[in-house]
Formats: C-alpha cells, structure tokens, sequence
C-alpha cells in the first residue's frame, strides 16, 4: 500500500469497484482497498472500512453488520458506499480536508442507467470538488493501458471486473461496439461456494473461495505452472462440524468453465458485432484483457485459442481503470470527449 497526501486544490480519481476501491492523486500515488464497511448495528457507526471490514466478513457477532455496498458494478446500497468511500479518502493526511478538491474523476460503468450515474454522483458531492466528471471504467482503462483511443483505429478491450465484465470496441474517443455480462471475479468465488456445498456437501465462506481462487485458481486444467494443492477449511454441511478438503488447480478448472465460457461467447459476438472496417484493426491490435478478474491463470490462453487472435494482458490489471482516470485528470483538454457530468 502506498500513502496519498492530497494537497489544498489537488484532484483525485476514484475507481470504485466491487471488490476494491482504488485511489489516486495527479501525482499517481495510488491506494486499493476492499470495497468492504462494518457498521455497529445498534448505534449504526461505522466499526471499520477496507482491509480492516474485509478481515471481518463472515466472522462478525450479532452487534455488527458487514457488507459490500456495490454489486455487479454499480451502488446498491448508497449510505454504505458514501461512508465507505469517505472513511476510505478521510484515512490519508491532506491538507485540503476543508478545501475540497480541483478535481475529481471517477469511473463507472458503461452499460448503466441514469439512476445509478446519480448515486454515484451524489456519493462524490461529500469531498467539495469544483467539477466532478465520471468516465466509463472500460475507456478509463483502455487510456490506463496506453492505448490511442482518439485515433481512428478500433482497438478491442475486455475488463473482467469484479462483479461485471464489459468488452467494448474503441474508435475516435468513443464506444462503437460493447457486450456487458453479469459473469466476473465474483461469479468464480460463487461458483466455487456453490460447488462445495453440491460435490461435498461443505459450506466455505466468500473470502475462503476468494483466496482459493488466487492461490490455485485457473482457467485451463493444463496450466502449465506446477500449483500445490491447496487445503480449504469448511463446515460439513451434515454434521454441522469442520471439514477440510484438498483440491488442485485442475478441479477450480472444472468448476470455473462453464462461467469462463460465457466471457468467451461474449467476446465472441462482440467481434460478430464489430464493424468491418474495424475489423481488420483488431486482427492487427490484438485483444487487450485487464480488471482483476483477468489475473486467473490461463484466461489470456483460452481467449487466444477461442478467438484465434493474441491476447495482450495487462500486467497492472488492478489499476488501468485508476491509472486511465489520473491520465484523464492530468490531460484534461485532451480527454474533454469522454467525460461527462
């Protein structure tokens, strides 16, 4: 983790996301924690933010209530999110507390209504800024990667997020092709919970499936890197005692197809849909794959031998979004065609 000191008249980027909230200054010092806030249920204050919250997800006695407030891209529950998002900003020494920013910048997604864009909004009116612009998360990143997005040259990108994937054709500093699915890094924790409870009849909690989904997690049986076996502690469901189970890479393989399979498709029809004369841009420019769910192991592979084209992973993933927003936040007249209030 990094520190961030903001100072008086400064700007910040905001990447708000279902499973980590990045933060960032113009001067590109960058902060990801869990979008994740633990509230005191009988006097309802915030217990804890962030890492701090995450660590107590499923682990919290009756007094407290723990939760994530975004879903599938987007706020479902604003109180939470507002606080969540100042306790997160509020954390880091700056000196522009009472003075607000310049700027902020934050992205959201593309496929999403008026509706959400407002709670969104009305969640970053708290820190005061001059202007407040939102970019959508899949052009932000597009930027983050360095991609020319105002040439006329379609390039082709897939965001895996955490709770949404959004795979768009990109041209003259506009979106002229997008598939959105509700399939994610979320999607692959739930498939592994729901696994265990059908297959062994054992119940593991969100975050254990996470971690064993980063640890041995895959998208191909035959990954070619030598992954030990990982033990996964849970509850049998039978007799109510605790269970562990040993499981490998090829298993998470098998249980994470069918979900890996309807990003596929969705990439697919999204180059069904693409105009010809794009077409041939992205034969040459390749696939450009980012967002957090991108880091399981042999998805770039899989989408090169589904699409027959070559797959360009980007190796900071978490961050292209934050990265595309300080870019958009430092060039601002350069960027004015893809931010909107």
């Amino acid at each position: 983790m990094f520190n961030i000191r903001l100072k008086r008249g400064s700007g910040i980027a905001i990447d708000l996301g279902n499973s980590n909230t990045v933060l960032a200054t113009s001067e590109l010092n960058y902060v990801s924690q869990p979008s994740c806030i633990a509230w005191h249920r009988d006097s309802h204050s915030v217990k804890a933010v962030g890492q701090e919250a995450y660590e107590m997800l499923g682990k919290a006695n009756g007094h407290l209530r723990v939760l994530k407030p975004l879903k599938e891209g987007v706020i479902v529950d604003y109180e939470s999110a507002s606080c969540m998002l100042k306790y997160l900003v509020k954390q880091y020494p700056r000196s522009s507390l009472f003075g607000g920013f310049d700027d902020i910048v934050a992205g959201i997604p593309y496929d999403t209504t008026e509706v959400e864009r407002r709670a969104l909004r009305d969640a970053l009116e708290q820190f005061g800024g001059n202007r407040i612009n939102l970019v959508f998360e899949p052009v932000a990143a597009a930027i983050g990667l360095g991609l020319n997005i105002q040439e006329p040259d379609g390039k082709f990108l897939v965001d895996i997020g955490g709770g949404i994937t959004e795979i768009v054709v990109l041209s003259l500093s506009g979106v002229v092709s997008h598939q959105s699915i509700k399939v994610a890094g979320d999607t692959f924790d739930e498939d592994i919970q729901q696994f265990f409870k059908s297959n062994y009849n054992m119940s593991v909690g969100t975050r254990i499936a996470e971690q064993l989904k980063i640890k041995v997690g895959a998208a191909t049986e035959s990954w070619h890197q030598v992954l030990q076996p990982c033990n996964v502690v849970g509850k049998d469901l039978m007799t109510g005692l605790p269970a562990c189970k040993q499981i490998d890479h090829e298993e998470i393989a098998y249980i994470l197809n069918n979900v890996v399979a309807k990003i596929e498709q969705a990439v697919l029809l999204a180059l069904e849909e693409c105009p010809p004369e794009l077409a041939g841009d992205i034969y040459e420019n390749g696939i450009h794959l980012t967002g957090g769910g991108s880091l399981l192991r042999g998805l770039k592979q899989r989408l090169e031998e589904k699409t027959k084209l070559p797959v360009h992973h980007d190796e900071n993933a978490l961050l292209s979004v934050a990265k595309g927003l300080t870019t958009i936040m430092q060039e601002a007249k350069n960027f004015k065609p893809v931010v909107f209030q």
